[in-house]
Formats: structure tokens, C-alpha cells, sequence
């Protein structure tokens, strides 16, 4: 084959094309806002943001007007730039960090203003109150408004890797001798600080600091697995006698649980429970729990919706997970009727018997879900379960829920939170109620 260069290549066709120039200086003559569309959906999430009462925000700020000290950063900027990156899919705070300094939307968010990734994180995970109050607002306000109805609620759990691995669980006897490791660690960090507190330089007191600080997350860390170990023994005994012994706690983070995945496998895990609007599929409710199952989580959201909204959903819809003898009945005596697929009915239909029949030990509510799911009605009201359960789920997967990035169940479930809002306002645009 005969090969040519480049430049033969290029003199012998006559089409004419713009080719990077990498070489040549320019001033820009543009600021940053006229930089942005005017339609660019960032704008939007910046007047969204605009529009909140973030007075929580502002009060723990110890700079103000005529006092001395830094100004902080404006908190309408950060809460824009996790709004923003959780729209795109964006979980990470050092990345966030990164685009800060090179992508045209987040240098309108931050105007100039430099952000760094402890500050966004320490901003993502510490403010799970003002976040649910938030939600609950925006949800009151929008029931005013009769777009969320609350006639039908759907839940949905999804299980949702957590910030640990699968080798950071241990038994009592182990835990323990970490326990005392990690004392011993630190008992030697704080000898080694007093005997050599008189020649370190600053850059080794630094080191030894943080030393010393990582063993006393450490030694926390454990105190707290064997703190959470004791209630996790407590459940395998009433569960099985005499499997309490066999229970083991993370020492990365002690309220993760073993769970099984979507894929059938097991792994640490949190379980993120989503209470949704079958109107407008907007979240209305959330909560986190390392519970492994569904069974039993019905009644706490749904208490959580009647008491914020002050409202008893006429329609519960939930997956057959959570239909149990104590979650139905305690659900229906505060007025909601439960649908949701027959428990065991495949195994009864074997037996050659009737699952909408009355079993032993079913309460009187418990039956009448039985009776009540027999009919067209119901099944057609239980059809519309994925469209409205599953549609928030899948959303926020797609959007980066895939693997916690904190710890604990306070942070997750703010974490959570943070995607609660973010889908609920990408609905309240769908629906062009904002």
C-alpha cells in the first residue's frame, strides 16, 4: 500500500474545515452569565434555589456584617451545586470540585467563588433536618396546590450499597481485640506526642494530628460496632435460638447490614424506602433503614405521611414484601385500604387452597385485604404500583444512587434526601408547576 503524508493527504481533497488552534491568545470578552444560555436548565435550579428559605443555612455562619473573620461560602451556591451534580449523575464532592474550575455551569454556580470538597461534603451530609423540612414543605405547599393528591401513595424499598466492604465485619471475640488495638494505637500516638512535643516542626505536628485523629476514628468506629453488635445479636435470637453468637458488625461502618441484592448476592447495604404520589409520582416521604426486609416497614412511612400531611391516604399500594399480618393491620386501622400482591398465594394455590380465604391468626383487617384483592378493582389499582413505586427508584439510580458515600444512617439517609428534592423538582418542572 502506498502510504502518504499528512500533509499530500490534506492538499489533495478540497474541503474546507475548521482545525484547532491551541497556539493562539485570546481574551474573552464575555462574562460568565452571558457565557450560559438563558435557557440553560442551571439557571433554573439557581432560581429554585433562590426561591428557598434557607435561614437555617445562614445562622450557624459566625462571619457577619461589621465583625471580624472570613466570609463564608453563600450556602444558595452549594445547595445549587448539589442539586446540580445529582441532576447529572454527579456523587462525588472531589469531582464536583474539579468541574468547579473547568465546566461552564458549575463556574456559573460558583460566580468566582472558590469551593473545596470537605466543604461540599461536610454541606451534603449536615443538613438532614432542614432537608426533610424542606421536602415536607414543598409537598404541604404542592397538596395546597392539588397537585400532589395523596388519594393514592405507593412504597417502595430499594437496597443501596453502603461504604463498606464485605471483609469489615466481624464477630464479638474479634471486635474486641480491635477494640483493644485500637486503644493500645492510641495510647502509643499520645506518648510518642508528649515525648517529642519539643523538637517536632509544625509539618510533623500536623502528621501526628491527623495520626492521632485516624485512631480515634478508628477506636470509635469499633466502640460503636460492638455497641451495634449487641442489638444485632438480639434479632438473630429471636429469629433462631442460639444464632446470636454467629452475628457480626462492620468496623468501617457499624449500622450497615449483609444484605441480599438485586443480583441475589450479599452485601453491605442500607435499605432506602420511598413514599410516592400516585398523581403526580413525586416522593413525598422517605426513610432508611438497615432492615433487610420490607416486612414491617409499611406502617412507620406510612405514619410519617399521615402525621407530616395531616392526611390518611385512602389508597396504600405497596409490593408483596411488605404484606404482613401485623403491617396490614396496622396500616388499615388508620383508615387506608392496602393492595398489594397475596402473600404465599402460588404455595396455597398448590395446596389446592383458597388464598383469599381467612387463614389462622389473620386479623380482621388482614382478611379484609384478602377479600378486597379478589376483586377486578383492586388488581387493576395494584397494576399501577411500578409506574408509581418504581419510577422515583429507577430515576435516582440513574442519577448516581448506587453506592452510599457516607456512613451511618443519619448521613444516609440525608443523603437520600438530596435525591428525594432533586426528583422532585426535575417533576415539578415535567408538570410545569414551577
Amino acid at each position: 500500500m502506498n502510504m502518504t503524508s499528512s500533509k499530500t493527504q490534506s492538499s489533495t481533497h478540497k474541503a474546507r474545515v475548521q482545525r484547532p488552534e491551541r497556539l493562539q491568545i485570546r481574551w474573552r470578552d464575555a462574562s460568565l452569565d452571558q457565557m450560559i444560555p438563558s435557557d440553560h436548565r442551571v439557571r433554573a435550579v439557581w432560581a429554585y434555589v433562590d426561591a428557598l428559605d434557607l435561614t437555617p443555612l445562614y445562622e450557624p455562619i459566625k462571619a457577619v456584617q461589621g465583625e471580624p473573620g472570613r466570609d463564608a461560602v453563600d450556602p444558595k451556591i452549594l445547595m445549587a451545586l448539589w442539586i446540580w451534580s445529582t441532576i447529572e449523575g454527579i456523587s462525588s464532592a472531589r469531582q464536583i470540585e474539579r468541574l468547579c474550575r473547568r465546566d461552564l455551569a458549575y463556574l456559573w454556580i460558583c460566580g468566582d467563588v472558590g469551593v473545596n470538597h470537605h466543604l461540599l461534603s461536610d454541606f451534603r451530609k449536615g443538613h438532614g433536618e432542614f432537608l426533610e423540612e424542606l421536602l415536607r414543605d414543598t409537598i404541604a405547599t404542592l397538596v395546597y396546590q392539588e397537585v400532589v393528591t395523596l388519594e393514592t401513595v405507593a412504597q417502595d424499598g430499594m437496597r443501596v450499597r453502603a461504604s463498606a466492604g464485605s471483609g469489615s465485619f466481624r464477630r464479638k471475640k474479634t471486635l474486641e481485640q480491635c477494640r483493644e488495638a485500637a486503644a493500645n494505637q492510641l495510647e502509643a500516638l499520645r506518648q510518642e506526642r508528649e515525648s517529642e512535643e519539643s523538637d517536632r516542626s509544625s509539618g510533623s505536628k500536623r502528621q501526628q494530628a491527623a495520626r492521632t485523629r485516624a485512631a480515634e476514628e478508628r477506636q470509635a468506629r469499633v466502640e460503636a460496632a460492638l455497641a451495634n453488635l449487641t442489638e444485632l445479636q438480639d434479632q438473630k435470637e429471636q429469629r433462631k435460638k442460639g444464632s446470636g453468637e454467629q452475628a457480626r458488625c462492620s468496623t468501617t461502618d457499624p449500622e450497615a447490614r449483609n444484605m441480599k441484592m438485586g443480583d441475589g448476592g450479599f452485601r453491605p447495604a442500607y435499605n432506602v424506602q420511598f413514599a410516592t404520589d400516585g398523581d403526580s409520582r413525586m416522593i413525598v416521604a422517605v426513610d432508611v433503614t438497615n432492615n433487610g426486609s420490607d416486612g414491617g416497614q409499611m406502617p412507620s412511612l406510612h405514619e410519617k405521611v399521615c402525621e407530616q400531611y395531616d392526611k390518611v391516604p385512602p389508597q396504600y399500594v405497596v409490593d408483596g414484601g411488605f404484606v404482613t399480618n401485623a403491617a396490614v393491620t396496622a396500616v388499615e386501622q388508620t383508615g387506608s385500604e392496602v393492595y398489594g400482591p397475596m402473600p404465599h398465594a402460588e404455595r396455597i394455590e398448590r395446596r389446592g387452597g383458597d388464598p383469599h380465604a381467612r387463614r389462622a391468626g389473620d386479623s380482621d383487617e388482614m382478611f379484609a385485604f384478602r377479600q378486597r384483592m379478589q376483586s377486578r378493582s383492586a388488581q387493576e389499582i395494584l397494576k399501577t404500583r411500578p409506574s408509581i413505586a418504581e419510577y422515583p427508584n429507577a430515576e435516582c439510580r440513574n442519577r448516581g444512587l448506587q453506592q452510599f458515600r457516607v456512613r451511618g444512617l443519619e448521613k444516609v439517609k440525608t443523603v437520600c434526601l438530596w435525591y428525594a428534592l432533586t426528583f422532585n423538582l426535575m417533576r415539578m418542572w415535567q408538570l410545569k408547576v414551577i
